[in-house]
């Protein structure tokens, strides 16, 4: 039977530890796994001996080797406790050890080649709470994808707290409301007091039996919340599969997330599952998102929402029941139409992470990385997790030539880390200070041994599985994919990770350094100018006169760059070519600016023009204030409009003139709102006050960590608490002024200029 792991856990049972997985399986019922499971860790066999004078443990020989290809010993104890014992007593004895840091449930599943995906084979008995419980199954790595069930909660309280007045749950064909009320006949269990709201929704919620429990800002307000009600009434809160409670780990406010334990069920934040699947969103409030996401929101919203939840449970339960239900739908519809909850799941089969740690790239490679090594009896360092005393090299970037230009093509390597890492074999394990004659050198010195790396193996795993879900148009699987190929760079230049290593994180910047530049000298030796190179990216004046002929020169570009590489990898280092230089865009015209002040060329900023293939025009920004978190939005708006006009060949003089005026005459107001995110605690801004803190400290309370506030006349004001008059003429000077020099500069133009004349002002000729 095929099933998929939601969560895990160990107990010690008669002096043994076991292993717990709960999940469901491909016929919709629960299960439940138990394996006795000894712990282990390696050391050197040649360290063996002394070990054991030190301190008694069983061991086991092997044919297992480490990095340097020293044969390695099993250190085995019955209990974690007891390994963690002797681990510490060896290694005060200076008597090193392989994977010691390797968590308990890790090292099952990874030993059993199991992500999170099983197929289970054994007997099974049943109990009140979970539909199958299997004792020492065997257990097999499997590729199921599982169908789960989802339910989206959701309270309402009295303004001041003290009062819970209703709980929703909406799921598939699914809703239930418990509301405290002394009315009947509602579409919704009416109880007599809070007591039996409680009763009644957890007795309904474990019939229910969903697989994930949703919310939005769940774990911090709605579970906080009913976990200080179930104990004001004395009601065991045990919402999982066992009757063990809900243990609640809180995450520092605003900066980290916190945890529901619900054994048996994963609680998943629905606001915590879009920001880890990389979905922006304008603010992290439930109406802004379903609004943004679905294209409608709550029922009710304002800056008076408590008051109104006030009374409309003292005068319309009706309506109340539908405000509560409709916040609890909204949260499953995100989930549903942004398909976060189906991207988490495929991140996690690829991984083995659990669905709440799937945005954990370092345990994500690690769990990878120490799976192929077992299949070559191949042991990794115990991690050391120090902080690193020198930075790793980032990616070349060349000094732009700036200027606004017409048909600039833009080439950039596909997945440039990931394939540099698959042709140079850039591995922890091949790494080598042994100067062989098939070693291969990388710019940095750092030397690889000619072979089929792990790394290497796993990435190209990985991109044959990509291409395969691209094939059958599955973009998901694509997707999580991209996001696991793409996190394995930042993994190795991590301290943090056990396999960092200076050196080889190294060796990866300084070929994609030494890369890049070779494209742009190649590009050059064809004739055209390269005015901008970026990590992985050439930006190339291909001298076109129409789009038709700039596609053709870009392709050519393309076909030629990749036909060098393969002919200079093989011949160079004896390896296959993993390197793909694509022709991405070509901006019908682009501008790169200056830096402020400076006639030289600025960095990682930069727009253009360009069409899709319905032939619709759109700007594209970079780095620029359009697409920067800390300008307003008339700000964007005015870059925008500005550019579109210039890049156009359109006037601009009335333009200015006129968005300067309605600045002035409060018709932007609404675009004038800063927004920027608490970092950390308002007590803890001690040095520096930002002017979005000296307006979160206006307000009687934090809401959201995103502060909402304009510029007065008397300084940074919170939009909630609005005394003073806006400064328009700060915001002229300081957002619209800039973005008019940056651009008005390649027409011996600048805004004052601009701004005094009184006669419209031609940039370009008829």
């Amino acid at each position: 039977m095929k099933g998929f792991i939601l969560y895990s856990d160990y107990k010690v049972i008669d002096g043994k530890e076991y292993v717990f997985l709960y999940g469901k399986l491909e016929n919709n019922e629960t299960f439940l796994t138990i394996n006795h499971y000894k712990p282990y860790f390696y050391i050197k066999e040649s360290d063996l001996n002394n070990a054991l004078k030190i301190v008694n443990f069983e061991h086991e020989k092997n044919d297992f080797k480490n990095f340097n290809n020293e044969p390695v010993v099993k250190v085995m104890a019955l209990l974690h406790k007891d390994i963690i014992s002797i681990r510490e007593r060896l290694k005060e004895n200076n008597i090193p050890n392989y994977e010691s840091d390797v968590k308990f449930i890790d090292r099952f599943l990874i030993d059993n080649q199991i992500n999170s995906s099983l197929e289970i084979e054994g007997e099974h008995e049943r109990n009140e709470r979970i539909d199958r419980i299997y004792r020492e199954p065997k257990l097999k790595p499997s590729d199921f994808i599982p169908d789960l069930r989802i339910v989206s909660l959701d309270i309402e309280t009295s303004s001041d707290g003290k009062i819970l007045y209703c709980i929703s749950l909406y799921g598939k064909n699914y809703s239930k409301t418990f509301i405290n009320t002394k009315e009947t006949g509602l579409n919704a269990v009416c109880c007599k007091d809070e007591m039996e709201v409680l009763l009644k929704f957890k007795e309904e919620f474990l019939k229910y039996d969903p697989d994930i429990l949703t919310g939005w800002n769940l774990v911090d307000f709605d579970l906080m919340y009913l976990k200080d009600k179930f104990d004001e009434y004395g009601i065991e809160f045990d919402l999982g599969r066992t009757n063990e409670r809900v243990k609640i780990r809180k995450g520092r406010k605003f900066l980290s997330s916190s945890k529901a334990d619900t054994p048996g069920r994963q609680v998943l934040d629905c606001l915590n599952l879009l920001m880890i699947s990389f979905i922006k969103l304008e603010d992290y409030k439930l109406d802004s998102a379903a609004r943004q996401i679905l294209g409608e929101g709550k029922t009710m919203s304002g800056k008076n929402n408590h008051l109104e939840i006030d009374k409309l449970h003292k005068s319309d339960s009706k309506k109340l029941i539908i405000y509560n239900l409709n916040d609890a739908k909204l949260v499953y519809d995100i989930m549903l139409k942004t398909k976060i909850l189906d991207l988490t799941i495929q991140r996690s089969l690829l991984t083995g992470m659990p669905l709440d740690k799937v945005n954990a790239s370092i345990a994500s490679l690690d769990s990878l990385y120490l799976k192929e090594a077992i299949k070559r009896k191949i042991v990794c360092p115990t991690g050391k997790y120090e902080e690193a005393e020198e930075r790793i090299t980032g990616g070349f970037v060349m000094e732009s030539k700036p200027g606004i230009y017409d048909y600039v093509l833009v080439l950039d390597f596909k997945g440039l880390y990931p394939s540099i890492m698959r042709t140079f074999n850039i591995d922890p394990h091949a790494f080598t200070k042994e100067k062989t004659k098939d070693a291969i050198t990388a710019p940095n010195k750092a030397m690889f041994r000619n072979e089929d790396g792990i790394l290497p193996s796993i990435l190209e795993k990985l991109v044959g599985a990509r291409n395969k879900a691209k094939k059958e148009k599955n973009l998901l699987a694509s997707q999580a994919i991209k996001i696991l190929t793409n996190s394995f760079f930042g993994v190795l230049a991590s301290p943090s990770c056990r396999f960092y290593n200076l050196d080889v994180a190294n060796a990866i910047t300084h070929f994609a350094r030494y890369l890049v530049q070779l494209t742009t000298k190649k590009i050059n030796e064809m004739g055209l100018e390269v005015i901008y190179s970026d990590t992985d990216s050439n930006f190339v004046i291909s001298k076109a006169k129409n789009y038709e002929e700039a596609d053709k020169i870009g392709n050519k570009i393309q076909d030629e760059i990749n036909n060098f590489y393969k002919e200079f990898i093989k011949k160079e280092y004896k390896r296959t070519s993993h390197l793909e230089l694509q022709f991405e865009k070509c901006f019908i015209r682009f501008l790169m600016p200056k830096l402020r002040g400076s006639e030289k060329g600025a960095k990682k900023r930069y727009a253009g023009l360009i069409e899709d293939e319905r032939g619709k025009e759109n700007i594209l920004f970079t780095g620029m204030e359009a697409v920067r978190g800390d300008w307003t939005d008339a700000a964007k708006e005015f870059q925008y409009e500005l550019l579109n006009r210039i890049f156009h060949k359109e006037e601009i003089f009335s333009f200015i003139k006129k968005f300067i005026k309605d600045i002035r005459e409060g018709k932007l107001d609404n675009k004038l709102v800063y927004r920027k995110s608490i970092r950390k605690e308002l007590e803890e801004y001690t040095k520096i006050t930002p002017p979005h803190v000296k307006a979160a400290r206006k307000l009687d309370k934090l809401e959201s960590n995103i502060i909402e506030y304009y510029i007065t006349e008397d300084g940074p004001e919170p939009i909630q608490k609005l005394k003073h008059k806006i400064d328009y003429e700060y915001y002229i000077k300081k957002q619209i002024k800039p973005i008019a020099d940056s651009i008005l500069v390649f027409f011996n133009k600048n805004f004052d200029d601009m701004t005094k004349e009184s006669k419209q002002t031609k940039l370009f000729e008829d």
